[in-house]
């Protein structure tokens, strides 16, 4: 008998994702259309950011602890409830002239929160699904996700044009409510451990039987790991900094033609999320290798345009339709692969094993980030020097991974 995928406890984690990303994701837009009116500097409120990422980095090994001690309904309810209350606060806050201050604070504690939650969040999935259902819930939490961030940038800038800063507080404070109160009607299984242990025992205890598990018992999710962080550094380093920089700076084309290319790459990680829910029977891990190896494809191409006697338009046609596929690809590359990890890690260690799937991740991006922004600076008049040769070594990633995949599949 075929299972459902939407069961009671599925449908309220999706609708409470869906409120709390649309409050989360509006807020912060909001903010930094905020912070550059007030400063008409893009690099403070992405200091700003960069220092807010600092706790979810260090404290997500410690969500994973607590997602796997104490119930987990129980721990998301009260961190969306604490993020609401957060929100509402510096609402009233903003009123004492210290804004900056107040926005740097706020951040901060979203994200400490944020470190908690998210390492909870997705050792929940494997908890209420099996079997391949697993795969299309995580393709489904990544398509709330990626629906989340196409409508929020619209959603902040209405909200923030028409009625100002505190309405998109108090907006955001209602769907973190919102979603505590969805989260409240999720039943899972929880059993409390008949041991007592201080708190450095059992922090101590259970790093080292993660740090075993995934050294000794399952060596290959660890490897996975690695090895999406390496693709991540290059994927996300070009992505995230180099197209912008490409089609702002380089190429010369307007804002509209950013946003029109952030639309059109949200839509592609959808599309991504929904190719794996479709394929979830036919998946299997050494289709990953193939997956590495196009993402390396995709880059030459951009790195070609700029030697071809090419117009600003054409070039930027070429950009977009090869980062969208490579956004495509991250989609479906990072679902399937959080769906292996799931499926190979017993539930007692799930929150930790996710934990560092989150940590490694956090880490490897503002580290792409902060290598190809100093790239691109230096080769501004030449990009292909750049996009060339990461794409050749993403290709030769991908094709030295096949041997991995194809153990780990056995």
């Amino acid at each position: 008998m075929k299972k459902k995928l939407f069961t009671r406890n599925f449908t309220f984690l999706i609708l409470g994702q869906i409120s709390s990303l649309i409050g989360n994701y509006t807020l912060r837009f909001a903010l930094s259309m905020y912070v550059l009116e007030k400063t008409g500097s893009a690099s403070m409120f992405a200091g700003l950011l960069a220092l807010a990422m600092l706790p979810t980095i260090l404290l997500s090994p410690f969500g994973g602890i607590l997602a796997d001690r104490a119930n987990r309904r129980n721990i998301m309810v009260a961190l969306d409830t604490l993020s609401g209350l957060s929100v509402l606060a510096a609402a009233f806050a903003m009123a004492s002239g210290r804004e900056l201050s107040v926005i740097g604070a706020l951040l901060i504690v979203l994200s400490v929160l944020g470190a908690f939650e998210s390492p909870t969040v997705q050792a929940c999935v494997p908890q209420m699904l099996s079997g391949e259902n697993i795969v299309k819930g995580n393709a489904a939490v990544n398509q709330v996700a990626s629906a989340a961030s196409l409508i929020t940038p619209f959603l902040g800038s209405v909200f923030y044009t028409a009625l100002g800063i505190r309405p998109v507080f108090y907006a955001a404070v209602a769907c973190f409510f919102v979603t505590a109160a969805l989260e409240c009607f999720i039943r899972l299984d929880y059993k409390k451990s008949a041991r007592k242990m201080g708190i450095g025992k059992v922090m101590k205890e259970d790093f080292s039987v993660s740090v075993r598990f995934l050294r000794r018992d399952q060596p290959g999710i660890l490897k996975l790991l690695l090895l999406a962080a390496a693709v991540s550094l290059f994927v996300a380093g070009t992505a995230v900094v180099g197209f912008p920089y490409l089609v702002r700076a380089v190429l010369g084309l307007s804002a509209t033609h950013y946003g029109a290319a952030e639309s059109a790459m949200g839509v592609a990680a959808i599309l991504g999320s929904l190719c794996v829910a479709a394929l979830a029977k036919k998946l299997r891990p050494r289709h990953l290798a193939a997956v590495l190896f196009s993402f390396g494809l995709f880059l030459i191409p951009c790195g070609i345009a700029f030697l071809l006697p090419a117009g600003p338009f054409a070039r930027y046609l070429i950009l977009l339709a090869m980062f969208c596929a490579c956004q495509l690809g991250c989609s479906l590359f990072s679902t399937y692969a959080i769906s292996i990890i799931q499926e190979r890690t017993p539930q007692e260690l799930m929150g930790k094993v996710m934990s560092y799937v989150f940590t490694l991740s956090m880490c490897a991006q503002p580290a792409g980030q902060i290598l190809y922004g100093a790239l691109f600076d230096r080769f501004s008049d030449r990009p292909y020097r750049v996009l060339i040769p990461s794409g050749l070594i993403v290709c030769a990633i991908g094709l030295a991974s096949r041997s991995f995949f194809m153990k780990l599949e056995e």
